[in-house]
């Protein structure tokens, strides 16, 4: 790689604050101080190394964890600074290190574009950590300073001569304000995978240094094209590769990946700078209208969709597509400090410009995977008309509006959502065991039958026109996402606060509580989001001893029972809810002072995504792979 080192100077290091806030208010800077806090320690000083690559300055970044708990992050990219501040007259290292705010990527002329534009990165970093260093190679030497707390320890020291350029941090965690400080592998694979995608041609490695560690080289040649298929394993495609777009205009540089399958949901992630806008913005929009509008006119070119014919909507012509759309910009303007969603205005307009020109030669030069992309959003907006009638005819029924409960809804009494509780029951004699169990002041107990339908393979119509998912739907009150384009979801009028999902603790149950999760998680989302939806932890076994009686819900409690009840202890290990009587699930899993729930959460949407893709979608391969990989965590007891 060039040097360069030339324009980057301690004199386009600015500085706008102090430290001491991070440590007092970590979460403000990373958002928490738990599992995924201390993750986004490691990201900080990733993407300082990224930005280094992004402006052509790096091709390979180094992460390693090592085994005194630390982590370092190597770069070849141009090496921070070393020269006096022209104003607090001290390593420009010293600066970035320990001022919040500090740094080159301000200044419009050191990054062209940059991830960490508000340069909380590397300090905050540092005021996290109980020790870090910092390495630098660069004007022939190599040089190293050190920090306690965010305080520094230790002057620049000149090591010695170097042929070299490049930056090392390395820090150990605050194990006082974290709550954990042991990395997980595989959080950090998956980040630095994606990295990795987004920037075409550069080589991240990951290992562990203890002997035998895990370790993962990651370098895409094709980039983004090569992510989307990656994402698209396991689903049929309708074009043999990815299609990829390349553009810039007004120093946005835009790059797209789209490809469509047979599946029926979208799969759609954006990036602005390297940093994932989970929430969307402008760049999404603007992929979004060139999407419908060229598709539509294509298909009224084609004779395709008739002039008669009502125009695609946005959920018609993205049903089974695939597509990373990442943007480099100047300066981006995200809303919110967690940089979720871009809000530039100009954005959108370049995106759809740039989009509309690379989608209409596509098609002009594919005209056979045009007519296959065609006639599926034309199947799918078929199926959405239909979707929306039979929609259209339960809410003139009143059903969708509260009017027409489900007859096998058992309600509770309590007409307050914030503490009524819906139970879903899997099977007639669990829910009128449940039934009879239940406080019916707050509690309401909906069983359903058999397995519900698997919505991963299933249209919006096929969706609407099943008896339990309608049921589910009815008794909760809000109707679901996924019919016309602009709908959204109505959490206000979800009639339950705490939705419980209830079933047998066996391959069975655990399958239907996959199949509702599914649901859920594709088309009342909502109710995940804001922390209404649940799982009912059961016990697994009953352990009892003369009059004596107790429950393990997992094997430790099991083993700490058998042995303090000692020898002649009998143990019923619970195949299903119907085993239980009445007050048994009451006790065991029903009662609010007594019973344990599991919260359903997402913590990361595209991960989430994949995993139902894989386990509930159509190819078969890839959850043979997950059990192989898995299958040693499961323990298999003959009591």
């Amino acid at each position: 790689m060039p040097e360069n080192s030339e324009d980057y100077k301690a004199d386009q290091i600015q500085v706008l604050e102090g430290l001491e806030a991070v440590r007092k208010r970590p979460s403000m800077y990373i958002g928490s101080t738990s599992e995924a806090g201390l993750h986004h320690l490691v990201y900080e000083v990733v993407d300082n190394s990224v930005d280094e690559a992004m402006n052509g300055h790096c091709d390979s970044i180094d992460v390693v964890l090592h085994t005194d708990g630390s982590c370092s992050v190597t770069d070849n990219g141009r090496g921070i600074p070393i020269d006096p501040h022209p104003v607090y007259k001290v390593p420009a290292v010293e600066i970035v290190m320990t001022k919040l705010h500090a740094g080159g990527k301000f200044d419009s002329d050191t990054y062209k574009v940059s991830g960490g534009l508000h340069g909380v990165g590397v300090s905050v970093v540092n005021a996290l950590s109980t020790k870090a260093s910092v390495e630098i190679h660069r004007d022939g030497g190599s040089y190293t300073q050190t920090y306690k707390r965010g305080n520094l320890d230790s002057d620049l020291k000149r090591l010695g001569d170097s042929d070299k350029n490049g930056t090392c941090v390395r820090f150990t965690p605050d194990e006082t304000i974290f709550e954990t400080v042991d990395f997980d592998y595989q959080t950090l694979r998956y980040r630095l995978r994606e990295l990795a995608y987004l920037n075409a041609g550069i080589t991240i490695n990951l290992r562990e240094e203890i002997e035998n560690g895990k370790s993962d080289k990651f370098f895409y040649e094709g980039g983004i094209s090569e992510y989307v298929k990656f994402l698209n394993k396991g689903k049929t495609s309708l074009m043999s590769n990815p299609m990829f777009v390349t553009g810039e205009k007004d120093q946005i540089q835009v790059e797209a990946a789209l490809q469509w399958t047979s599946a029926f949901r979208e799969n759609i992630h954006t990036f602005t700078n390297n940093i994932a806008t989970r929430e969307g913005g402008t760049h999404l929009s603007g992929l979004k209208t060139a999407l419908t509008r060229t598709i539509n006119s294509v298909a009224r070119k084609r004779k395709q969709l008739k002039e008669k014919d009502s125009a695609l909507e946005g959920n018609d012509v993205r049903e089974g597509l695939t597509a990373i759309l990442s943007i480099k910009v100047p300066d981006p303007q995200f809303e919110g400090q967690t940089k979720t969603k871009l809000g530039n205005s100009e954005v959108k307009g370049i995106v759809d410009k740039i989009m509309t020109e690379a989608l209409s030669n596509y098609f002009a030069e594919n005209p056979s995977d045009t007519q296959i992309i065609i006639s599926k959003c034309i199947q799918a907006f078929q199926a959405r008309e239909a979707a929306k009638k039979a929609r259209d005819l339960t809410r003139r029924k009143g059903i969708l509006e509260g009017g027409g409960l489900p007859g096998k809804l058992a309600d509770c009494q309590s007409k307050d959502p914030s503490e009524s509780e819906l139970f879903i029951v899997e099977g007639d004699s669990a829910g009128g065991t449940a039934k009879q169990g239940r406080d019916r002041a707050t509690q309401a107990i909906l069983p359903l039958r058999g397995k519900i339908l698997n919505v991963e393979k299933s249209r919006i119509d096929k969706i609407l026109a099943n008896n339990e998912v309608m049921a589910l739907i009815t008794a909760m009150g809000c109707s679901i996402t996924g019919v016309e384009e602009e709908d959204e979801f109505e959490l206000e009028k979800a009639r339950y606060h705490k939705l419980i999902i209830m079933t047998d603790a066996d391959v069975d149950g655990a399958h239907i509580r996959t199949l509702l999760l599914t649901f859920l998680y594709r088309h009342m989302k909502g109710l995940i989001d804001a922390g209404y939806v649940y799982v009912a932890q059961p016990p697994l076994y009953k352990v009892s001893k003369g009059k004596k009686m107790s429950y393990a819900y997992d094997d430790v409690q099991l083993e700490r029972l058998l042995t303090e009840y000692g020898s002649g202890a009998s143990v019923q290990r619970y195949k299903g809810l119907g085993e239980m009587n009445a007050i048994q699930l009451w006790d065991t899993t029903m009662d609010p002072s007594r019973r344990t729930l599991l919260k359903v959460e997402i913590e990361d949407a595209e991960l989430a995504d994949k995993a139902f893709v894989e386990l509930m979608g159509d190819d078969v391969q890839p959850r043979r792979e997950y059990i192989e990989a898995n299958a040693t965590a499961v323990a298999n007891l003959d009591i």
